[in-house]
């Protein structure tokens, strides 16, 4: 939501554990004011890893995972594993979770969400938590997943194949009025470990991503579009496309990775984005985009979900619905063709 379902739904997971924050209610202001520990958004320090892969004591932050699987059998799975924290004045540390699993076999979505206040002792270096089993932890790009719903579990072990890469102006970004955010990815996590699917555990292999955002911002209406893009030549690409209450462009962000690690942060309308579709969710009634036409450059890129249905209806955790998906990729880079895979978020609609 950044996926993360997001900033504004980090901001919302208080909703189950403090009823000002409740969807829809009247926001106290002094429950969403920074804690007194809290840096001054005028004179940010600057980012510093692997110190800043453990947890803060901002009024928002998420650890936020995505991946493509495959088994030898060859079945196919995308996964979505994400921890927000919230801090405020005057409340306990409130967490919440989701975790979801796209089917590409059977062409199947499911999704479940947790909340906890429980605390979470913090390790020597990095963070870890346990939300009721759901297991994340993480140091200097080495990291563990565990986690199950319904029919299906996953249990993984990362390694990051190149160095964190921080978006923006050395790793701040700005969201205007709402304020500014840390924020960083590791773009190409080998992944390896374990999936049950209907009881069945198979070994898998496969490409994640990582996000770990956080600040003293605080959400205004609008939504966004986020895109994680892992291609075949080994390149990444991160877009962040922010809109107001009005649907209209209100900033982004872009990254490219290159194949060697390194950086490209994208100029402002140095890219285009053109959606393809729409679907309309069944059970939302919402309207999304579905499959894009991406250009950056002389890279042109066509991405399409690998599952219409990627919906999650969060209002137990973090009061909003969103589409975050799996999704293929083609196109063509520098003149040669490519092929990938990516994740796309869309909040908002």
């Amino acid at each position: 939501m950044a996926k993360r379902a997001g900033w504004a739904a980090a901001l919302l997971l208080v909703a189950s554990v403090c009823s000002a924050c409740a969807p829809g209610a009247a926001v106290d202001p002094a429950v969403l004011r920074p804690l007194a520990s809290a840096t001054a958004a005028a004179s940010l320090p600057a980012l510093q890893l692997p110190r800043d892969d453990a947890p803060h004591h901002d009024l928002t932050e998420w650890w936020y995972y995505t991946g493509h699987l495959r088994s030898a059998a060859g079945a196919s799975y995308g996964f979505e594993l994400v921890a927000f924290q919230g801090n405020r004045a005057g409340t306990p540390t409130a967490y919440a979770a989701h975790f979801a699993v796209t089917d590409n076999t059977r062409g199947t979505f499911q999704f479940a969400q947790r909340t906890s206040t429980a605390a979470q002792p913090p390790p020597a270096r990095g963070f870890a938590f346990n939300f009721d089993g759901w297991q994340m932890s993480g140091y200097n790009g080495h990291d563990r997943l565990r986690a199950s719903l319904g029919s299906y579990g996953i249990d993984l072990a990362l390694a990051s194949l190149k160095p964190a890469v921080l978006h923006g102006q050395n790793g701040i970004i700005s969201f205007g009025p709402a304020g500014r955010s840390y924020y960083y990815s590791r773009t190409r996590l080998a992944t390896s470990g374990t999936v049950d699917d209907h009881g069945h555990s198979a070994a898998v292999t496969g490409t994640s991503w990582m996000d770990h955002q956080w600040g003293n911002f605080i959400s205004t209406a609008g939504g966004w579009d986020w895109f994680s893009i892992q291609l075949s030549d080994h390149s990444e690409l991160m877009l962040f496309l922010l809109r107001d209450a009005a649907g209209k462009s209100s900033g982004s962000y872009g990254t490219v990775v290159e194949p060697s690690g390194a950086v490209d942060v994208l100029p402002a309308g140095g890219y285009a984005v053109q959606a393809l579709g729409k679907w309309t969710s069944p059970q939302s009634s919402i309207t999304y985009p579905s499959g894009w036409l991406l250009k950056v450059g002389t890279t042109v890129l066509t991405i399409q979900p690998t599952v219409r249905d990627q919906e999650l209806r969060t209002a137990a955790s973090t009061g909003i619905t969103y589409w975050e998906g799996d999704s293929v990729v083609r196109g063509t880079r520098a003149g040669q063709v490519v092929t990938g895979q990516a994740y796309v978020e869309l909040v908002g609609y």
